[in-house]
């Protein structure tokens, strides 16, 4: 039997772009489940044809299977991965059912991400439209922090969708000003997120890859045995 990686062209191919939290949530479940794939890095200011072709939307991530069915969101990407292979049982969280998460990843999706736009970009709104969003942010962030004070996850004693869903979110946030997320009240929050960024598994799906070249085939992304944090 070959030690060999499989050929790109037998896998499913994944559009991405390494720094976008919405790609990086659908590596965390990708690589954990182990689900190999040709990852092709995009620049997101030239979007290739090809993944236009895929998908009109043209956003990451893009999963394209053998078969030629497209799966554009990124939850859906992460469900779709979990489903054949979750060995760690994000699906399955030890407190609270798959529909508590997939509701917290909502708000999360809205609420929380239109406030992290607006604290990221501040130039691009309004005065009154940036305070509410640093408020609503600060409010967003600090039930977390009390969510996950008695575990050191959101649900239960073990990593789960929900911790992986949001955590590449929080990440965005926490590097708009390292100083000023470093002097915030939230010990549980912070450790929550350092943790996952200690991980082994972290540093997997960070990599970085060049830029795919239409018509070349991307490298080979692949899942190991890496422990989520």
């Amino acid at each position: 039997m070959s030690d060999l990686p499989p050929s790109p062209a037998a896998l499913p191919t994944l559009y991405s772009f390494r720094r976008c939290p919405y790609a990086i949530r659908a590596r965390l479940a990708l690589a954990h489940a182990g689900l190999a794939c040709e990852l092709r890095e995009i620049n997101l200011r030239n979007k290739p044809q090809a993944l236009l072709d895929a998908s009109p939307k043209g956003t990451v991530p893009v999963l394209v299977l053998q078969d030629g069915q497209v799966i554009d969101q990124s939850l859906e990407v992460m469900l779709h991965a979990l489903r054949g292979n979750d060995p760690d049982s994000w699906l399955t969280p030890t407190e609270g059912s798959l529909e508590e998460m997939l509701a917290l990843i909502e708000r999360n999706d809205s609420f929380f991400k239109q406030a992290l736009d607006r604290c990221k970009y501040p130039e691009r709104h309004n005065a009154e439209a940036v305070n509410q969003a640093q408020a609503d942010a600060l409010t967003w962030l600090s039930d977390l922090n009390d969510q996950l004070e008695d575990s050191g996850y959101l649900f239960g004693q073990n990593p789960s969708l929900a911790d992986m869903a949001l955590r590449p979110f929080v990440r965005q946030y926490a590097r708009i000003d390292e100083a000023q997320w470093n002097e915030q009240p939230w010990p549980h929050l912070q450790d929550w997120l350092q943790r996952w960024i200690d991980s082994a598994l972290f540093a997997e799906v960070m990599e970085t890859y060049p830029g795919w070249v239409p018509g070349t085939a991307g490298p080979v992304f692949m899942g190991s045995s890496a422990e989520s944090d």
